[in-house]
C-alpha cells in the first residue's frame, strides 16, 4: 500500500481523537506516501487539521449515537469516488463502521465489537488485558499479527503543531502575559465526580497569583460556572491576574493558549490531553476514572491519585457531587507537584 488511500473513522471525544493521532503517525511511517483522511465530529476538526500527516478532515454529519441510515448512506456514496484502499474503525460501535461499507471500501480494519462483524472485513478480536492502554488499541489496527503491547513499534504520542502567529494574536486579544502564566482545566464531561473541586482550583490560584504569576482558566461555555466559582473565592488583587477563558475561546485559541502556558493543572479531560499534544508541562488530577486506560501521553506529565482501579461512576460522594478520592488531593500537594514539572 505504498501509495494507498486510507480513512480512519475518527472518534467523538476531544481526548480519544488525540489518541488516535499516534495510530496517524504509525501509518504514516509505514505508507510515506500515503493519503491520509479523518472522518470525524466537526467538534473535532481543529485537532485533526493540526495533525500534519493527515491529508484532509471530513466532517462527521450525524451527531454522537444517531443512526440516519440515510445521512449515512450519502456521505457513504461521495467517500466512493475516493476509492480508498482501506478504513480502520477507530470506535467499536456498529453504526461507526456502516459509512466505510456502504462505501464499499475494500479492507475494512477495526475491533470486533457490538455485533458488527458483517461490516468489517478486517475484524480484530480484541484482548483488553494484552493492550491494556486506549492509545495502544488504534496503534495495534495499524499492523497485523501484533498480539499484545509489547510487540507493538514505538508509540508516538499525539503532537499538535501551533500557529506562533495566531498564539501571539489570541495572547494579545485576550490580554494574557506571556511569561509566568499557569493554565487551569476544571471542566470534564458528566459532572462534577471527575472535577477537582473549585475552592481547591481557587486555592491553588491565590497562592501562584501571590507569588507573581498569573492564571488562565480554560473551557467550553457550560464550565464558565466553575471558572466563575473560582475567581469568586479569589481576594480582589490575585482577581486582577485570573483570566476566566471559558467559553470565550475557539477550540484553535485553546490550543495556541495552552500551549503558551508554562504549565498546565488539569482534571482528566480533553484539554488535559491537549495540553499534552502541544508539549506543555501539566499536573493532572484523577480520581474515579483510571489513568492506566487514558493516561497523558507526555513525559513531561505528573499524575497524581489517591485510589486504585476504575470506578465507573457519574455520581461524587460529597454534597455538591465531588468525588471523595478528588477532595483528598490538597493543593499544597498539586502545588509541589506544579514546582516539580516546572523544573524539569
Amino acid at each position: 500500500m505504498a501509495n494507498s488511500r486510507i480513512l480512519i473513522v475518527g472518534p467523538s471525544w476531544v481526548g480519544d481523537m488525540l489518541m488516535s493521532h499516534s495510530l496517524i503517525q504509525q501509518l504514516k511511517l509505514q505508507h510515506p506516501k500515503a493519503e491520509i483522511d479523518v472522518l470525524a465530529p466537526d467538534w473535532c476538526r481543529a485537532l485533526i487539521e493540526r495533525m500534519p500527516e493527515v491529508s484532509n478532515s471530513i466532517a462527521m454529519p450525524v451527531g454522537h449515537g444517531s443512526l440516519q441510515l440515510g445521512v449515512r448512506r450519502r456521505l457513504a456514496a461521495v467517500l466512493a469516488k475516493r476509492d480508498y484502499d482501506q478504513a480502520i474503525v477507530c470506535p467499536n460501535s456498529l453504526k461507526s463502521a456502516l459509512i466505510p461499507f456502504f462505501a464499499g471500501i475494500p479492507l475494512r480494519t477495526g475491533w470486533l465489537g457490538e455485533m458488527r462483524y458483517f461490516l468489517l472485513n478486517d475484524p480484530r478480536k480484541l484482548k483488553k488485558t494484552a493492550f491494556p492502554l486506549m492509545v495502544q488499541r488504534y496503534v495495534a489496527l495499524a499492523t497485523e499479527g501484533v498480539a499484545r503491547a509489547e510487540e507493538l513499534p514505538p508509540i508516538l504520542p499525539p503532537k499538535l503543531t501551533v500557529d506562533a502567529e495566531a498564539q501571539a494574536e489570541t495572547l494579545k486579544e485576550f490580554g494574557l502575559p506571556t511569561e509566568k502564566l499557569i493554565g487551569l482545566c476544571p471542566g470534564a464531561e458528566f459532572g462534577p465526580a471527575k472535577r477537582w473541586p473549585d475552592y481547591h482550583y481557587a486555592a491553588l490560584a491565590q497562592r501562584l497569583i501571590d507569588g507573581g504569576g498569573a492564571v488562565a482558566c480554560f473551557g467550553s461555555a457550560k464550565d464558565a460556572e466553575v471558572v466563575d466559582a473560582i475567581a469568586e473565592q479569589l481576594d480582589d488583587r490575585a482577581q486582577a491576574s485570573f483570566y476566566g477563558m471559558a467559553g470565550k475561546t475557539t477550540l484553535p485559541q485553546a490550543i495556541d493558549l495552552l500551549a503558551s502556558c508554562d504549565a498546565v493543572v488539569t482534571n482528566d479531560s480533553g484539554l488535559m490531553h491537549v495540553a499534552a499534544a502541544v508539549n506543555t508541562p501539566l499536573v493532572a488530577l484523577y480520581g474515579p476514572t483510571s489513568p492506566d486506560f487514558t493516561p497523558p501521553l507526555s513525559d513531561k506529565a505528573e499524575v497524581i491519585r489517591l485510589i486504585d482501579g476504575y470506578l465507573k461512576i457519574r455520581k461524587g460522594d460529597d454534597a455538591q457531587g465531588f468525588h471523595q478520592s478528588l477532595i483528598d488531593i490538597q493543593p499544597d500537594r498539586v502545588f509541589q507537584a506544579l514546582e516539580k514539572v516546572l523544573s524539569a
